[in-house]
């Protein structure tokens, strides 16, 4: 099993995202994801840096720490020939220790190049060709593709590594998870569904399973509940909500609801190991071995001392 910890992008900025993914290294963490946003969840949350600026600058700066997305959306804010281009030259400054994750977007972040956003059979249509160019792209040589959302004409990427990235493909059901096994190598889930994990390999899914596992490290419970509520409650209205509001302000007001108990229903919060291992052993159970720690509390580094100290040991044992 594989342990990651999830850059808070929206959070902290860029320098801040950057000192923190050595500090995780240095913690023991076996890798780093990091949303591709162009806007935060709330407009408090104050931070959106962009993404593959921050990775390169990551890659940089560690050494064996991987790398990922978690993730990207290569349908509309950006076409799939960017994020081909994108990924394999990350890949060959981080010497093979990068993943891109994929998913079909969130309203958030892709109306802002104003072409709408489809509906969900739209995005996943548009989602499957964006994978099938992107791996046309890597084969190497001039490519042209003709989809019935996305066109590529002759174009080319110069610099491909010799093996190309993972690509991890995010998944709520059982089309998306079909989709995971046929274009994807991996596997990215924010919920501990078995099912989503057996749809993947009914379809002959066999590579990693990323899951992102909300908890909030305090050193009381208390305080990491207030943590939450200030910054991350949105996570609490769930992926139809969140796929769809266009702006920080509309979460703000989707969110007005979300009190204590709520909270503790999605988090594991506060010092307790055991609460945290708990939380993530129903995904371990769930048939994933790739963890994200997706720490809403409101000290980063009081996190990593604890993760080092306290976690790390108790949830490498889980697998």
């Amino acid at each position: 099993m594989k342990i990651g910890y999830k850059l808070a992008a929206e959070g902290y900025g860029p320098q801040e995202i950057i000192r923190q993914a050595v500090r995780a290294e240095q913690a023991g963490f076996d890798f780093v994801e990091m949303s591709d946003h162009f806007h935060p969840w709330l407009d408090v949350q104050g931070h959106s840096s962009f993404a593959w600026s921050v990775l390169a600058a990551i890659a940089a700066k560690t050494d064996t720490l991987g790398l990922a997305t978690g993730v990207t959306c290569p349908t509309v804010r950006y076409h799939p020939a960017i994020i081909a281009q994108a990924a394999a030259t990350m890949a060959l400054i981080s010497d093979g220790r990068f993943t891109l994750g994929v998913g079909a977007g969130e309203r958030l972040n892709e109306h802002v190049v104003g072409q709408g956003f489809p509906s969900v059979r739209g995005r996943h249509e548009r989602l499957r060709e964006a994978l099938e160019i992107i791996r046309l792209l890597w084969q190497g040589g001039y490519r042209s593709y003709e989809g019935k959302h996305l066109q590529l004409e002759d174009a080319r990427v110069f610099d491909l590594p010799d093996t190309p990235p993972v690509i991890a493909v995010a998944a709520s059901g059982r089309a998306s998870a079909t989709m995971a096994a046929e274009l994807g190598d991996g596997l990215f889930v924010t919920e501990p569904k078995e099912s989503i994990v057996a749809h993947y390999r009914e379809a002959g899914g066999d590579g990693p399973r990323y899951a992102e596992v909300p908890m909030a490290w305090a050193p009381d419970d208390g305080q990491a509940v207030r943590a939450v509520l200030e910054t991350s409650r949105w996570m609490v209205t769930g992926w139809k909500v969140m796929s769809e509001l266009p702006n920080p302000v509309n979460f703000d007001a989707a969110s007005a609801y979300v009190e204590e108990r709520h909270v503790r229903e999605l988090f594991s919060v506060g010092p307790d190991p055991e609460a945290h291992v708990a939380k993530v052993r129903s995904y371990v159970e769930a048939g994933h071995d790739h963890i994200v720690l997706q720490n809403a509390g409101p000290d980063p580094d009081g996190f990593l001392d604890f993760f080092a100290g306290d976690l790390a040991g108790r949830l490498r044992a889980l697998g």
